[in-house]
């Protein structure tokens, strides 16, 4: 999302500030180095631009950060001044409808081979990839057109629909959201540095109700 909206903002002549998670960011330095080609500005969250990421850096400043805190910082900014615009490109309904073009290009390339899934695996994150893969096909399961299986795998560092409560939460570790009824860890849940996942994330996509 951040290389895509670096590249956007870039073409426009806007600027444009990312907030990436720490831990995140430690693990895949290249991702800033490809927003930074593009002349957007990268910050490591928690960072000391925001007061929330001042005060979790004061409380511990090898804090490794999580997704509900980057949207925090960044809302914080949104809030704070009228010509900045908040973007998130995960786990919202709308980057799940985005990503479905994924799951229809795989449809068609099995319609090309003549065949059919019986399972389909994918990664459970934020729930916009594994949606955008399965839901085309899963629109023939409801139809009674298709007897596949959609398996989501997740892990146990960071197991939101497993472990997680269905309930109402905020998106982010301040509430500046409004509030979601999704399965959720607590937004002030942090996933452990051994989670190697690029999203961090304390909760699951509202579509997920099951």
């Amino acid at each position: 999302m951040g290389t895509a909206l670096s590249l956007a903002t870039n073409q426009l002549d806007m600027d444009c500030t990312v907030y990436m998670v720490k831990g995140s960011l430690n693990q895949k330095p290249d991702r800033r180095s490809i927003m930074e080609i593009y002349e957007g500005e990268v910050f490591a969250s928690p960072s000391k631009n925001t007061e929330i990421g001042k005060q979790i850096q004061k409380e511990n400043p090898d804090y490794p950060g999580s997704l509900g805190i980057a949207i925090s910082e960044a809302m914080e900014e949104d809030l704070k001044y009228d010509n900045v615009k908040y973007s998130l490109g995960s786990v919202l309904n709308h980057v799940i409808l985005h990503q479905t073009i994924i799951g229809q290009e795989i449809k068609t390339q099995m319609e090309i081979g003549g065949e059919e899934p019986d399972v389909m695996v994918a990664c459970t994150g934020g729930g916009s990839n594994f949606g955008g893969a399965i839901f085309p096909f899963m629109h023939d399961k409801i139809k009674r057109n298709s007897n596949c299986e959609f398996i989501g795998v997740e892990p146990s560092a960071c197991p939101t629909l497993t472990e997680g409560k269905y309930e109402y939460d905020f998106g982010d570790v301040n509430g500046f959201t409004t509030m979601f009824k999704m399965y959720t860890l607590g937004h002030d849940f942090v996933a452990p540095t051994v989670h190697a996942g690029g999203l961090r994330y304390h909760g699951m996509n509202p579509q997920y109700l099951y």
